[in-house]
């Protein structure tokens, strides 16, 4: 029996994934969460041997949790299937990356996939991560654009991140430069579309 546990922030697609895998010969799911930071938790008390993870969730994205969570079988489920969401999910060593609108019988595939050590990902965004290439920012970068996506101001995003004014001016207009963008909300909406944040 293949045991799986289900980290998804909406209750209905989450039921809905566990209600499918419950019809499936040899899968059990044996443990459901909504949010990010409940899931190493979870992995501890349930020990399952698949983590079926979304990627935004309160508390922690499935991203953060897939890099806290290596050497554990964890399949990316999400509907953001974004090459650079792609390639971040390959850093954290994820062992597979499946987008919602696919059909139910090529999760339950990927699942038994990854018991026996493939790799499983989506074929269309494969393709799509190789022509895109990776992110051009680097990760301070990134992290000032996350931090600037609510449209903070410069002393704001320095005060959070414990940075001076003017590094996070230079931070942001690197960014900026690299993703084509006009202004600093605009350059994280561009690297958020992409992925890179």
């Amino acid at each position: 029996m293949i045991r799986v546990l289900i980290a998804d922030d909406q209750d209905l697609v989450r039921g809905g994934l566990a209600a499918l895998l419950a019809l499936e010969d040899g899968i059990e799911v044996v443990a459901e969460v909504g949010r990010g930071d409940l899931v190493e938790s979870a992995v501890a008390e349930h020990d399952p041997d698949v983590v079926l993870l979304d990627i935004e969730m309160p508390g922690l994205s499935g991203l953060d949790v897939a890099e806290r969570l290596r050497g554990h079988r964890v399949i990316i489920v999400t509907t953001f299937g974004r090459p650079g969401y792609l390639t971040r999910a390959l850093k954290a060593g994820v062992a597979g990356f499946v987008v919602k609108d696919a059909p139910v019988t090529e999760l339950t595939a990927a699942i038994r996939r990854v018991i026996t050590g493939e790799r499983v990902i989506d074929p269309r965004l494969a393709v799509s991560a190789l022509t895109m290439g990776t992110s051009p920012l680097t990760q301070r970068e990134a992290e000032v654009l996350r931090v600037a996506a609510d449209g903070s101001t410069v002393a704001d995003i320095a005060r959070r991140l414990f940075l001076t004014e003017g590094t996070v001016r230079n931070y942001l207009s690197s960014a900026i430069g690299k993703t084509g963008a006009r202004n600093r909300v605009e350059a994280a909406r561009v690297a958020e579309s992409r992925g890179w944040l």
